[in-house]
């Protein structure tokens, strides 16, 4: 039954850009919404993420003087030394001095406020600052249910973003960019 609702959903709106959730009722009537809830908690149908019309050419996927490192929080963090790569490599392109216009610090453009979460005493040593990156990054990621386009959104925007957002990537131009930008230096088959 829960199938016809969903097939009757995707008949009557094929335009629709918006995530389907499903469930049902405390008196067993189905239950379709357009965000996440108690009663209608199982994605059926997920929004497309907008990629730019023309992704740019990645950068190289690594710096040398960082393999190590990376690796290492990759393994410590359970996350994949590959999506590591690919957010520094968006975020600061492996400078370990790189300031933001708005105040993000070091190779994973840690906020001041989320070095301090996580203990960070000098964002520019790229040991402290990938460590704590890597496991915001990891509880961005937990908190999402493993969902990768909102963990990135989050780690762009702010949790509070994606979730004001409904959860999904915000409407902010910078987001809907960063997101596929990241995702486009990944291997295919990469596991985070």
């Amino acid at each position: 039954m829960l199938a016809r609702w969903l097939l009757l959903a995707v008949c009557v709106a094929p335009a629709a850009h918006a995530q389907i959730y499903a469930g049902r009722d405390a008196n067993g009537g189905v239950v379709l919404s357009n965000f996440r809830s108690a009663v209608a908690d199982e994605l059926m149908i997920a929004a497309p993420v907008e990629a730019p019309a023309v992704l740019p050419v990645p950068a190289p996927v690594t710096d040398d003087r960082f393999v190590g490192l990376i690796r290492k929080v990759a393994q410590d963090t359970s996350l994949s030394p590959h999506l590591l790569q690919a957010v520094i490599a968006v975020e600061s392109g492996f400078d370990a001095r790189a300031v933001s216009h708005k105040g993000a610090l070091g190779l994973m453009q840690l906020m001041p406020q989320t070095a301090q979460r996580f203990g960070v005493r000098d964002p520019f040593d790229p040991v402290q600052n990938v460590t704590a990156g890597a496991a915001y990054l990891k509880s961005l990621l937990d908190r999402f249910h493993g969902d990768l386009h909102l963990a990135l959104a989050a780690y762009n925007a702010g949790e509070a973003a994606v979730i004001k957002a409904g959860y999904r990537i915000p409407p902010y131009a910078e987001t809907r960019a960063y997101v596929p930008r990241v995702l486009a230096r990944l291997p295919r088959a990469t596991v985070y």
